[in-house]
């Protein structure tokens, strides 16, 4: 292996490759091992286990905030989506009314002018989270529509504060992608930072030119893998939210089958590498919060020829 030698490939932000070489010896065994014991890492062999206590997780916190009295603040990611109709079916079930639900959707995309995209448009954001969740949710007990929000053009400047009116977020939920981003807070944003994690775990909601790898991760799991249908920006949610949060809860169930899982790498770099800008996930690290992988990203990085 060591007989060949090259560097990364130049659009990759994080070109530490001793870094990276020590990560991809990380076992499957050793991955929950972690130093923070509050940021806890664990893996769910089977994708409906995944996905029922992904509802679970969300689900619980509804009906413990409910039973108190109180309100619940939840920071959503779009996907993965089949946790969302499974919630929906236990709040009919159990006719759990969601009006004490205030729910602030991580992301939406964009053109190059800054205009996000509107519900109708069949790949926006607002739209999976109208189809694979509150449609789903019988009328009378769905949140108030007040209280949904997505980070349009409009709110984008106000969008922290409406958070933190509310008290911040009570949970905050989401995935990595590809190139290490949490919500669509980009690798590349990082180089503005540098080294000074401070400033950067402080940076709020902004507009975002996508990263390469996120353009190919989004076409290749919602656009048919037609890269030219992705827009190429993005209005998100900034670190100061996700650690501002009372808590996080992230989920990685990006194993496409066969042995193949685009995840599988990032899923160690962001848990295990050094915590720096250039992979914003690596943050995660740092506070509570719990890590869960399918059983299929936590399988060990090898080289297999299809």
């Amino acid at each position: 292996m060591n007989s060949f030698q090259y560097n990364l490939a130049r659009f990759i932000s994080f070109q530490d490759k001793a870094e990276c070489e020590r990560i991809r010896q990380i076992k499957k065994e050793d991955i929950t091992n972690h130093p923070n014991p509050d940021f806890k890492i664990q893996v769910i062999e089977e994708r409906d286990d995944f996905y029922f206590q992904f509802a679970m997780d969300i689900f619980t916190r509804i009906v413990e905030a409910r039973e108190k009295k109180e309100s619940l603040v939840l920071i959503l990611p779009v996907g993965p989506v089949p946790q969302y109709s499974l919630v929906a079916k236990m709040v009919n079930q159990f006719h759990i009314p969601l009006d004490h639900l205030h729910i602030f959707n991580m992301d939406e995309y964009a053109d190059e002018e800054g205009n996000t995209a509107p519900p109708s448009w069949p790949g926006s954001f607002q739209k999976a989270m109208w189809d694979n969740f509150f449609s789903l949710i019988d009328p009378p007990l769905r949140p108030l529509e007040k209280n949904i929000h997505f980070p349009t053009k409009e709110v984008l400047p106000d969008y922290a504060k409406m958070i933190e009116d509310l008290g911040g977020a009570d949970c905050c939920y989401g995935g990595v992608g590809w190139c290490g981003h949490i919500a669509f807070w980009e690798a590349h944003l990082g180089f503005e930072f540098g080294d000074d994690l401070q400033a950067f775990q402080e940076a709020g909601p902004r507009l975002v030119e996508l990263h390469p790898m996120t353009i190919m991760q989004n076409a290749l799991h919602s656009f048919s893998g037609d890269w030219s249908w992705v827009p190429p920006f993005a209005n998100t949610i900034g670190p100061a939210q996700i650690v501002g949060a009372k808590y996080r809860s992230f989920w990685l169930d990006g194993y496409l089958g066969g042995g193949v899982s685009w995840q599988r790498f990032i899923a160690r770099l962001a848990a295990h590498g050094r915590v720096n800008t250039l992979v914003p996930a690596s943050i995660l690290q740092n506070f509570p919060g719990t890590y869960t992988l399918l059983g299929g990203v936590a399988d060990n990085v090898e080289i297999k020829m299809a």
